[in-house]
């Protein structure tokens, strides 16, 4: 394992921003100093980690060491030295950010590995459920509406807790009733291939918005995901409105098929930065109706709980968890 002395960086990358937090001391200490970062205001990582550590120099002054190892959380698959984004115009080389920010150890892991990796520690503050919190066993998974559409799960193993990344955002969508299957019909005029992401996410938004309007045969204004989702609260919009329905349906018919494939009897959480603004809407949706609704399991999947993560930095404490377990 890592010695126990920071200071660590860590970073969380979307499609639209940046987060990035220093972790200052022993395993288990707070990310602290947390800011955001637009990604298009910025030609790459290393860019826009250099103006963060600028930022820590100004502010602690005499303090300040630079940090030797990071874990840079990314939304987009890992696998080689390169790393493209699938919603961000920033790419990288592995190596070549270690030598660039001079680090001894980078850990970059997928958004959704980190997220994952957060979710054994927490408490009743960063979540809302339905019904009982979840207790930290067996498997966990993460599903999260952002940009993007992200999915990754933790299962718990002799050895201390494992991330499983993955790239559910791209399965195939499918349909639980007419309604669905008509939007879905829509959408493929538009896609060849209708993921989940193309309609449960911030991009995906006005398409299942275009396809809602055209299912009931009304006008679509071109819209926003955050124009969508604010007509939708304020009962302006009666497309919105059930734009928003749909969602949180899809959404739950989405996330009980991942608990189903990866057995996640744990518990199935939603990050991500969608849902918690009108998390109210969420928690009366069909959502939970539609997780549970799969015929012959039905039982077995009203024993898992799901739950909100109302805390949209957790990734980042599940990162400082990878700089933890990080062997020499």
């Amino acid at each position: 394992m890592v010695e126990a002395s920071g200071p660590w960086l860590v970073a969380d990358v979307g499609g639209t921003n940046a987060r990035f937090g220093w972790v200052d001391g022993a395993a288990r200490a707070p990310v602290q100093h947390i800011e955001k970062l637009p990604a298009a205001d910025h030609a790459g990582p290393a860019d826009a980690v250099r103006e963060y550590l600028d930022g820590m120099r100004r502010r602690l002054g005499a303090a300040y060491r630079p940090p030797r190892r990071a874990a840079v959380a990314v939304a987009t698959a890992v696998s080689g030295d390169e790393v493209a984004f699938t919603n961000s115009h920033w790419r990288f080389s592995r190596r070549q950010l270690q030598q660039d920010l001079g680090l001894d150890a980078l850990l970059v892991l997928n958004d959704f590995e980190a997220l994952a990796l957060s979710l054994p520690r927490l408490g009743p503050a960063q979540l809302r459920g339905h019904g009982a919190l979840p207790r930290p066993q067996g498997t966990l998974v993460v599903i999260g509406p952002g940009t993007g559409l992200g999915v990754g799960a933790v299962t718990q193993t002799a050895h201390g807790w494992v991330a499983i990344p993955g790239e559910g955002g791209h399965a195939t969508l499918s349909a639980a009733d007419d309604f669905d299957s008509a939007l879905l019909q829509v959408a493929r005029r538009e896609y060849a291939h209708v993921s989940a992401e193309r309609l449960l996410s911030g991009i995906g938004l006005p398409v299942l918005h275009r396809a809602v309007a055209t299912v009931m045969a009304r006008p679509a204004d071109s819209l926003t995901a955050e124009q969508i989702v604010d007509r939708g609260l304020d009962g302006s919009d009666e497309v919105c409105d059930r734009t928003i329905d749909s969602f949180c349906a899809l959404l739950g018919s989405f996330a009980g098929n991942v608990a189903l494939t990866l057995g996640a009897r744990g518990g199935v959480y939603i990050g991500g930065g969608i849902v918690p603004r009108f998390a109210d809407r969420f928690f009366a949706s069909r959502f939970r109706e539609r997780f549970e609704s799969k015929g012959r399991f039905r039982a077995y999947l009203q024993e898992i709980p799901t739950v909100l993560i109302t805390d949209t930095l957790a990734a980042l404490s599940g990162a400082a968890l990878a700089i933890e377990q990080l062997e020499d």
